[in-house]
């Protein structure tokens, strides 16, 4: 059987769960598939061009601390990013071109750490790079096979496309 983790990698509530949901996923038997997606075009077509949680600030205080306490039961770090929602579109691109690699879900991990536990703008190169395990080897490569525009194709539709 099989479970589909439809993540946003600027999504707060989805850092926790990308951080538990494969161990949870293994304990009873499910083959985790990792669904990468992305909340910009989503927001665009509602015609907001920043996030519910920035521009409601009740909305945005509670959820802040609602992540604190999700993440503190957890034992998950947690950092308010200084910028807030950060594009995640680089890394869902790799997650979505190279899905199939067992290295993947370190790769998607990572990104979350450096965007929740440390600070890091996810939407920098460098930082995908570091996040990318040595075990995908060259790491220039993986960017900018994932920067092609069949892959573009690939992360804007979720699949790859008939021939």
């Amino acid at each position: 059987m099989q479970l589909e983790f439809w993540f946003e990698f600027g999504s707060t509530y989805s850092y926790p769960a990308a951080m538990r949901i494969e161990h949870l996923a293994g304990a009873h038997n499910l083959e985790l598939l990792w669904k990468p997606f992305l909340l910009c075009p989503i927001f665009n077509n509602q015609g907001w061009n920043d996030s519910p949680f920035n521009t409601h600030h009740a909305k945005g205080k509670y959820m802040w601390r609602d992540m604190e306490r999700i993440c503190e039961a957890e034992s998950i770090p947690l950092k308010k990013p200084s910028v807030f929602p950060r594009n995640g579109l680089l890394a869902s691109r790799i997650a979505c071109t190279y899905a199939a690699e067992k290295w993947i879900p370190d790769f998607i991990r990572s990104v979350y750490s450096a965007n929740f536990a440390m600070d890091l703008d996810i939407s920098d190169s460098k930082v995908i790079k570091s996040c990318i395990p040595s075990v995908a080897g060259c790491k220039d490569t993986v960017v900018d096979q994932a920067s092609t525009p069949s892959a573009k194709v690939l992360t804007k539709h979720g699949q790859p496309l008939s021939d």
